[in-house]
């Protein structure tokens, strides 16, 4: 069994995808559609632009996610599609990217949703108020710990639970600070801040929440054609209702990466595709499970040889 997995936010370079849409004309076609549905030129951003700019959450979504779909269409026009796939996840931002690879969103409605997204995550919380650490060496058990000690009235929770040694917290930064403090004394081989704009995926986020589940209540959402593994719930998911809850939730809940990796694995997924900008996915991967085969999809080249070894089998 087969999954095809898309990156999230700090995935982001310039440059990036612009392979796909030299070689493709369908993957310059989404950004060509991705452009229009903003109203902004993101592609030529992508292509030459500012990499403090591209890094902007406003725009480091939208463009992490037309990345993934140049790549789809790239692997489609070589004659392997998302059927080729028994399930599809995403990390964070990704999940939008895989929702819309599945035919649940539609590109132009996964872009503007990834616009908002990001713009009420950057609001949520005043710039310097909030911040992430990744933990490294730590495992879920000991960073929830830490998370909760560090906390002392402020928010301090887990983030994202990447791999077997690899926890981000989020939170009010105060917190965050002291919970990079409490991690090495606690044996975590490194401990730091990470250079993001806003503590993502904690209850601070809940404005921002609020603000995306009225954007979701006025799109549509259709059953997509691969079962989606959520962030939220680290299993399948089909139903369009409850998918448009769980992105609401997601804003503020975890990312279960690990249980969801590991979930796919106990499902009989043996190979995982990493489709779209960078390979940091992959390395997570093979840190929660080396039996897996990762392969990075992420420019013309290896999405033609990707594509000749599928289908010989």
């Amino acid at each position: 069994m087969r999954a095809f997995v898309f990156p999230g936010q700090g995935a982001q370079t310039v440059g990036m995808g612009c392979s796909f849409a030299a070689a493709y004309p369908a993957a310059r076609a989404v950004f060509e559609e991705v452009d229009e549905a903003l109203g902004q030129d993101l592609s030529g951003l992508i292509r030459d632009g500012d990499i403090r700019e591209l890094t902007l959450t406003r725009n480091a979504q939208p463009a992490l996610m037309a990345t993934s779909l140049a790549a789809m269409a790239a692997l489609k026009a070589e004659g392997v599609g998302i059927d080729a796939a028994d399930f599809v996840a995403g990390h964070s931002l990704g999940e939008y990217s895989a929702l819309c690879a599945a035919g649940a969103l539609s590109p132009g409605d996964t872009a503007r949703l990834l616009r908002i997204r990001g713009e009420a995550m950057q609001k949520a919380v005043p710039v310097g108020a909030g911040a992430m650490a990744a933990l490294l060496g730590l495992d879920l058990a000991q960073a929830s710990a830490v998370a909760e000690a560090a906390a002392q009235g402020k928010v301090c929770q887990v983030a994202n639970d990447n791999d077997p040694a690899q926890v981000v917290v989020s939170g009010h930064r105060v917190a965050v600070e002291r919970a990079v403090d409490m991690a090495k004394a606690a044996g975590a081989k490194r401990a730091l801040l990470l250079p993001v704009s806003a503590p993502f995926h904690c209850v601070l986020m809940q404005p921002a929440a609020d603000t995306l589940a009225e954007a979701l209540a006025a799109v549509n959402i259709a059953a997509p054609s691969v079962p989606v593994v959520t962030n939220v719930r680290a299993e399948a998911v089909s139903d369009p209702d409850t998918l448009r809850a769980l992105l609401a939730d997601q804003v503020t809940g975890p990312v279960r990466w690990r249980e969801s990796v590991a979930w796919m694995a106990g499902q009989g997924v043996t190979q995982m595709l990493e489709v779209g900008a960078g390979k940091a996915l992959s390395g997570m991967i093979r840190r929660i499970d080396r039996t897996i085969d990762c392969v990075a999809v992420n420019n013309a080249d290896n999405s033609r040889a990707v594509a000749e070894k599928l289908k010989r089998g």
